[in-house]
């Protein structure tokens, strides 16, 4: 894997789109906002006039406790300056990520799908087909929700979550899940 450097206009689209992924989790870690940004890739041409960059051969992000990784990963930029990425599994890989949370020493979200898209204008992250997010103290999983569409609106604090990678509810598809784990009881001091 080759490193991108950060001065390039890649990176800069790249880790503001990937941290959209962070706004799964409320509470994510806030102190990662102000840490570098890694990124590695096998691949990676950026086109400045069609506004396009795309990396590819296994694209891994890293920023303080979020990491990323997927196959590959297109970032578009409108005029206007917003990014739209998409990022892909691929060869049986899933896109993935981590990230700490704050509110704690050991609570972490993380999560998995074969594709995931963010928008910057409107502040949606979606995970499509075969998507799970879990939320986690250590290792024990808190909530963990589970559906072909799972999609957080950062702006609006929204949640939706679908049994069809389109987003839509199809009848006779199945179910998506969410499952809450108990919150263990105070012990007696």
């Amino acid at each position: 894997m080759h490193m991108i450097k950060t001065s390039f206009s890649v990176t800069r689209l790249i880790s503001l789109a990937c941290l959209g992924l962070a706004c799964v989790s409320a509470n994510a870690e806030k102190a990662d906002s102000n840490k570098e940004t890694i990124i590695k890739a096998g691949y990676g041409i950026s086109d400045g006039k069609a506004s396009v960059s795309r990396l590819s051969k296994g694209v891994s992000l890293v920023r303080g406790t979020l990491t990323v990784t997927s196959e590959s990963a297109v970032v578009t930029e409108a005029p206007n300056g917003d990014q739209f990425v998409v990022l892909t599994g691929g060869g049986g890989r899933k896109v993935t990520f981590r990230q700490k949370r704050d509110g704690g020493p050991d609570l972490w979200v993380d999560g998995e799908a074969d594709r995931a898209e963010y928008n910057q204008s409107t502040e949606i992250v979606k995970f499509i087909s075969k998507a799970k997010v879990r939320y986690l103290e250590g290792k024990r999983v808190t909530q963990e929700q589970e559906g072909e569409y799972l999609s957080y609106d950062s702006k609006n604090d929204v949640f939706v979550g679908t049994n069809s990678t389109s987003g839509q509810h199809v009848d006779g598809s199945g179910n998506i899940t969410i499952t809450l784990q108990p919150k263990p009881e105070k012990q007696a001091k």
